[in-house]
C-alpha cells in the first residue's frame, strides 16, 4: 500500500499512563513553566465528579479555579472563541482539557487563538495555518476512543455552513496526555462501547488507507487487538480498571496511528453525518466501519484480511482461508456491534435508522441521505481512502448503512460503473 519508500511519522506527545497518573500533572506543568491553567471541560464531566477527582489528585499543588465548562457535545468555533476569551481574561498560561473528543478539540482550538492572537478561530482554518509553538496543553481523556490526545488535528463545526472544519498542524499536538482509568470509570456502557469502536475505526482505517506506513501499522494492529480483547469485558464489568486502562492505551495508540496515516470514507461520512444530524462521532464510526471495509475490499482486500489476526486471534486467523479473511473481518466487526447492542440493552445502535433522540425520534432520517452524500465532498478525509469516493458512492453506502444491509458485491462506483471484488 505504501506507494513509495517514503513516509512521515511524528509522535511527540508525552504520555503518562497508569492508575495514579493524574498526580504527576503539577510537576510536569512546572517543567513547562506553566502555573495558571484554564480547565476546559463540559457540564457532564463536572456533574460526573471528574473535575473533583482531578482536584483531589493534585491537591493544593495546582490552582484549578479558572474553568470553562460550556463545551457542548458537538463543539463549534463560537465556543472556541468564547473559551479563548476567558483564557485571556483570567491571564492563563496553559490549558488542561478534561473530556472527550469535543472538549479536547475545543481546547486545541482555544489554544490556537489564545497563543497566536486574533478574535476567532476562523483565521486559522485549514492545513498548516498554525506555524509556531503554542502555549502548553495537557489533555486528560474521559473516554477511551477519540485518540484526540495524539492527533495534529482539531475538528470544529461551523454551524452556519453546516460543515466540520479541520485545523491541522504539528503545533496543534498536545504537550502531555494523561491516561488514568479513574477518568473513564463513570462512563455509561453505551458511551464506553461507541468510543472504543471509534478507536477501533481509527486503527482499521489507519491500517488500510493510502498513507499507512510500518510505524503506524504497529500502533494500529496493537490497538485493534486490545479493543477486541477488552471492550466487552469492560461493558459487562464496569469496575474492571485494568480493562479500562487497556482501552485508554488502545485509544492513544490508534490516535498515533491515524494521525500519521490518515483515515478514509468512514470518517468522511461520519464527519458529515455529525455536522448535519449531530450524531455522536463514535456512534457513526461503529455503524459505518463495516461499510468502509466492504467498500475498499476490492482495492486492498489482502491488507484488510491481515486485520483478522489481532481482531479475532491466531486460531481463527489460521483456520480461515486467505481469500476469506477480508469478509471474516467484516463479519467479526458486525458481530461486535451486535454483541454491544445486546450488552447495552439496545443503546448501542447497529445502523443509522436505530439512532434516536431522547423522544425516540429518528435522528438520521432517510430523506436526509442525499444531502449527506453531497456534503461528503467538503470533507478532506476522503483523500486517503483507497478507492475514489464520490456522492453516488456515498449514497449507496448510506442507503445500506441506514437499513443495516451489507453492501452488494457488485456495487455502483465512479459514475455508475460496476466493480466486482
Amino acid at each position: 500500500m505504501l506507494l513509495s519508500g517514503f513516509y512521515d511519522f511524528c509522535c511527540r506527545v508525552r504520555i503518562v499512563s497508569g492508575q495514579n497518573a493524574l498526580e504527576k500533572i503539577p510537576a510536569m506543568l512546572k517543567k513547562m513553566k506553566a502555573h495558571t491553567p484554564l480547565v476546559v471541560t463540559d457540564k457532564g464531566i463536572v456533574g460526573a465528579g471528574l473535575v473533583d477527582v482531578m482536584r483531589s489528585a493534585v491537591g493544593d499543588e495546582l490552582d484549578l479555579s479558572n474553568a470553562y465548562d460550556n463545551v457542548p457535545v458537538d463543539s463549534d468555533y463560537k465556543i472556541v472563541d468564547e473559551a479563548a476569551k476567558i483564557y485571556r481574561q483570567k491571564k492563563c498560561d496553559s490549558i488542561i482539557a478534561i473530556g472527550g473528543g469535543s472538549v479536547i478539540d475545543t481546547a486545541k482550538g482555544a489554544n490556537i487563538v489564545a497563543s497566536l492572537g486574533g478574535s476567532t478561530l476562523l483565521d486559522y482554518e485549514g492545513f498548516s495555518a498554525v506555524k509556531r509553538k503554542l502555549n502548553p496543553l495537557v489533555v486528560i481523556p474521559t473516554t477511551a476512543g477519540t485518540g484526540s490526545e495524539m492527533t495534529l488535528v482539531a475538528v470544529i463545526a461551523d454551524p452556519d455552513r453546516k460543515i466540520k472544519m479541520l485545523f491541522v498542524s504539528y503545533f496543534v499536538l498536545p504537550d502531555l496526555a494523561v491516561l488514568d482509568p479513574r477518568m473513564t470509570k463513570t462512563l455509561p456502557d453505551f458511551l464506553t462501547a461507541s468510543t472504543a469502536m471509534d478507536a477501533m475505526t481509527h486503527a482499521c482505517e489507519a491500517y488500510y488507507c493510502l498513507e499507512k506506513n510500518p510505524l503506524s501499522d504497529s500502533f494500529a494492529l496493537r490497538a485493534i487487538r486490545i479493543v477486541s480483547e477488552n471492550l466487552l469485558k469492560v461493558i459487562k464489568n464496569p469496575a474492571d480498571m485494568e480493562g479500562r486502562l487497556a482501552l485508554a492505551n488502545a485509544s492513544t495508540m490508534a490516535g498515533a496511528a491515524f494521525s500519521n496515516s490518515m483515515v478514509g470514507l468512514v470518517h468522511n461520512l461520519g464527519h458529515t453525518i455529525g455536522a448535519i444530524c449531530h450524531v455522536p462521532h463514535g456512534t457513526a464510526m461503529s455503524i459505518l466501519l463495516p461499510y468502509g471495509l466492504e467498500y475498499n475490499m476490492h482495492r486492498c482486500g489482502e491488507v484488510i484480511g491481515e486485520i483478522l489476526l489481532p481482531l479475532a486471534g491466531s486460531e481463527v486467523y489460521a483456520k480461515t482461508k486467505k481469500e476469506e479473511r477480508p469478509g471474516k473481518v467484516v463479519e467479526f466487526i458486525r458481530k461486535m456491534n451486535n454483541d454491544l447492542h445486546e450488552a447495552t440493552g439496545g443503546r448501542h445502535p447497529r445502523y443509522l435508522k436505530e439512532i434516536v433522540d431522547k423522544n425516540g425520534a429518528q435522528v438520521v432520517t432517510e430523506s436526509l441521505l442525499p444531502a449527506i452524500a453531497e456534503a461528503t465532498m467538503q470533507d478532506g478525509a476522503r483523500m486517503a481512502n483507497p478507492e475514489e469516493f464520490l456522492p453516488p458512492d456515498a449514497m449507496l453506502v448510506l442507503e445500506h448503512a441506514w437499513e443495516g444491509k451489507p453492501l452488494d458485491l457488485g456495487r455502483v462506483n465512479k459514475g455508475g460503473k460496476k466493480i466486482k471484488y
